[in-house]
Order: structure tokens, then sequence, then C-alpha cells
């Protein structure tokens, strides 16, 4: 893939050591760069369920002849992944089975440098063994684990050319610059993957920047010509010429103290962005509730607050365990002592809130559902910024399930929120945001005749729901029913 690198240069932050900084202004929702990974694989939880070329979840993958451990939708995928797969299907052969993914990807980046350098195009901005390792900075136990993985990698590979200081040296690369690959729907975490541009933009705890997987279009027939998994930088906003980039590397919705902790632990570095150093929003995040100028005791608000996270280890538990109905029970019951005591962007109500949406969902109790979604994007829309992805991905799912309760304005109103946000965060040709834009027209159209009639809509709505039902009885297609397609 050739890569526009016009908008971008490398630059020396000071602190922070090498950064990326814009060549122009640039607009919301632009792309500043793009960019393919070196190397990446599929979780080994995931092995036989996410197709290896192209990091999509499908049913009824095909398995590789040879070493019986890649997955892939067709023989195009597997075709277009084979230059990748060659070397790692020889060595699974010979070993009769797979090493985790972290061996695997230290394999493939390690086999790619061998056969291409650690610069694989003119637009890649630093070589892959250049990156930073922060081998010195691990704790004992991460050391130790690094160890196994590197006595792993020469019972895999015994006839690397490389020494143990070298492998350890790309392991501590994976550690700190490996990015998280999602499936083609953003729902699920599928991969890990190695990407040296992306590598080198810096952490900022409120971002300028957002980084989104864009799977691209696999349909292509000839294997040379099927586009590569990818990242793609997004602005957030306006950028002015010669600002640096900066994306989050942790979920903002922590209190800056457990931001740092968790960015000191994975990424080595204390992070004085102005949200941590400001405790930004960490007021509202721990808030309680003010009624008529009166708050709960300070008393009352940690006996809540405590029964809040022993609640929700609970409801993990028991999410796990696949006792969904348990899950509901717990989220009631500390919802409703939640309520009269924490504010409504307190941490632990808003993650109670997701949890309990969620599951509800799932059973298909979209009533009581939609209003637990409905407080979480409230809360959400006082914290994120007005642009992050994650507040529209859990926007565009409130929407649903008000929709899905047959709450047909609301669901619409959030559904238009959301395709807005993330028409700027992953911008028009991903395909959540066509997904998104198929239900906002759809919605639009109910809506309408929700307005010129709310007894005709709600009967053609049961209607639609009773055929539904009837057609997953009869295996019928679901897009012969276009009212709730």
């Amino acid at each position: 893939m050739t890569l526009d690198m016009d908008n971008v240069e490398v630059f020396d932050t000071g602190v922070k050591g090498r950064g990326l900084r814009t060549t122009k202004d640039l607009c919301a929702g632009e792309v500043v760069l793009a960019e393919p990974s070196f190397a990446a694989v599929v979780f080994d939880s995931l092995s036989q369920q996410v197709c290896h070329s192209c990091f999509r979840r499908q049913a009824n993958l095909h398995r590789c002849a040879q070493c019986k451990f890649a997955h892939y939708c067709d023989r195009t995928c597997q075709t277009a992944c084979w230059d990748e797969h060659k070397q790692e299907c020889g060595a699974i052969k010979k070993n009769g089975k797979a090493p985790n993914e972290n061996v695997r990807l230290a394999a493939r980046v390690l086999w790619r440098i061998q056969k291409d350098t650690g610069i694989v195009s003119d637009s890649q901005l630093t070589s892959v063994d250049q990156l930073e390792d922060h081998v010195a900075d691990m704790p004992a136990d991460n050391l130790k684990e690094l160890k196994i993985d590197v006595h792993n990698f020469l019972d895999y590979c015994p006839n690397t050319r490389h020494g143990v200081e070298y492998i350890s040296h790309i392991f501590g690369i994976i550690n700190c610059n490996g990015f998280t690959l999602s499936d083609q729907r953003g729902q699920q975490a599928v991969g890990v993957g190695l990407f040296p541009n992306l590598c080198l933009v810096n952490h900022d705890c409120w971002p300028n920047c957002a980084v989104i997987l864009n799977h691209g279009n696999q349909s292509a027939l000839n294997a040379t010509f099927h586009s590569k998994r990818r990242v793609e930088l997004r602005a957030l906003g306006k950028i002015a010429e010669n600002e640096e980039l900066t994306v989050g590397y942790v979920d903002f919705l922590n209190v800056s103290t457990d931001r740092q902790r968790a960015l000191k632990h994975q990424y080595h570095f204390d992070c004085t962005c102005k949200s941590c150093s400001k405790n930004l929003k960490d007021d509202l995040m721990m808030a309680a509730k003010e009624t008529e100028g009166n708050k709960p005791s300070d008393e009352l608000v940690k006996e809540v607050q405590e029964l809040s996270l022993e609640c929700l280890a609970k409801v993990e538990a028991a999410r796990t365990a696949g006792d969904f109905h348990e899950v509901v029970k717990l989220c009631r019951e500390c919802l409703d002592k939640q309520k009269p005591v924490l504010a409504d962007t307190h941490l632990y109500q808003l993650r109670m809130l997701s949890a309990a949406s969620e599951v509800l969902s799932y059973l298909k109790f979209f009533s009581e559902a939609a209003e637990y979604s409905r407080r979480m994007v409230e809360g959400y829309m006082k914290l994120y910024h007005p642009n992050n992805a994650q507040l529209g991905m859990a926007t565009m799912r409130a929407g649903v399930t008000h929709w899905h309760a047959g709450l047909i304005e609301v669901g619409h109103g959030m559904i238009c929120k959301a395709y807005a946000i993330l028409m700027i965060t992953h911008g028009p040709n991903h395909s959540i945001t066509k997904d998104l834009e198929s239900m906002r027209m759809q919605t639009e159209m109910e809506q309408r005749i929700f307005k010129q009639n709310e007894c005709v809509y709600h009967s053609m709505r049961e209607a639609a729901l009773q055929n539904k039902s009837m057609a997953v009885r009869l295996k019928v297609p679901m897009n012969v029913l276009p009212f709730l397609s």
C-alpha cells in the first residue's frame, strides 16, 4: 500500500522523545495518516473464529491444510496472506502446535525484518527495531514472562540467526507498542499488530486524534488487489499546522491517578498531560448526588462506593459464568442504592449502568435496558470528548436499544448523534458507519410513520415483530422484513 505521509513529520518533543506533528491545518474527521500492519496475529482464543488475513469474524472458516492452525474466509484471503504465513506455516507444522500470540507475532516481525529489513516502504517513518522496548524498566514479573517467551520462541524458531538480546528487544517493542485489532464491527478485540508510524504518536488523556482499524474492502477476487488491514489516524477536531498529534493509550473514563498508574505499568512513563496535571473531571467521576443544594454524608458516599466495587466484581463473575439473570439482579439492587447517593457522572454508577443495559438488551428486556442506556450516555456526554469513538459506539447501542423498545423518536435521535460522531472517528467508508447509516434511514422512515399515526406505527411494529419471530422459526431471510431489518 502506497501511503501519503505529507500530512505529518517526526520531531523531537523534548521530554517525551520523538513524536509526530502535522505539517498543515487539519479538519475534524480528516485522515491524518493510514498505515498497514508491519505484522499482526489473531489471538489464540479466537484462532478458529477470526480470519488470519482480514481479521473478520466469520462462520465456517477454512483451515490451512498444512499447519491446521490458520483459518481464512476463503482462498482469496489465504492467498493474500501466504507471504506472511509461509514461514509460520512450516514452523507450526514442524513443532506440531502453534505457540502463543506473543511468540507468533515476534516471529512474524523478525521474519519480515529479515526479508524486508525494518523499513518496508518510503512512507515508513522509523525502523521497527528503533522503537522503544523499555526492557530495562520492566518489573520482575514482566521480565520473567519475557524470558519464558524468548525460550518458547527459540523452541519455535531454533534456526534463528538472532541472539537472545535482540529477540528480547523485539518482545519489549511488542509489549510497549502492540496495537489491539478489533473485528469488522468494532465489537471485540481479536488480535494484535505492530504499526511503526503509529508508534511515534504520543499519548494524551484528551487527545486530538483517534486510531481506527479499517479493514477495507475484502471483496477483491484477485489477491493482488486484496486490501490490507490498516489503521487510520483521524483528527477529532481542528488541528493547527505544527501541532503535535496525540492519541489516548488508555480509556479516559478513569480518574487521573488510575490512568497514570496504568500508563506507568504498561508504557513506562509518567503522564503529565493537562487532564492529569489538573485532575480535570476527576470531581465529576467521583461526585456525590446533589439535590436542592443538599449532598449525602461522606460516610454514606464511602459506604455506597465500597458496596459498588464489591457488586461490580460479583457482576463480572456472574457474567463470565453466563448467569445473566444473576447479573440483572445484582445490577438492579446496586443501582437502587447508588441512585440517591452517587451523581449521574460517577464512574461506579456508569459501569453498573453499562453492564445492566448490555445484559438486559441481550435478554430482550429492551424497555428497562433503554432507560439504563439513556442514563449511561447522558453521563458519558459530560465526561468524554464530544467526538470520542467510545461515546459514539455507546450512543449507537443506546439508540438501537430504544429502537427495539419501540421508542422510535428517542432511538432515531440517538442514532443520528452517534452517526455524527462516527463520521468523524471512523469515516463514511467504515463498515460500522455504513451500518449506522442504514439504521438512520430505517428509523427516519419509521419516525415519519409514527408522527403520522402512532396507532398505525405500533400496529405495524407489532406485526413486524410477530413476522420476524415466525421468520426465525421458518428460517426466512431477515431482508424480507424491511420494517425491522
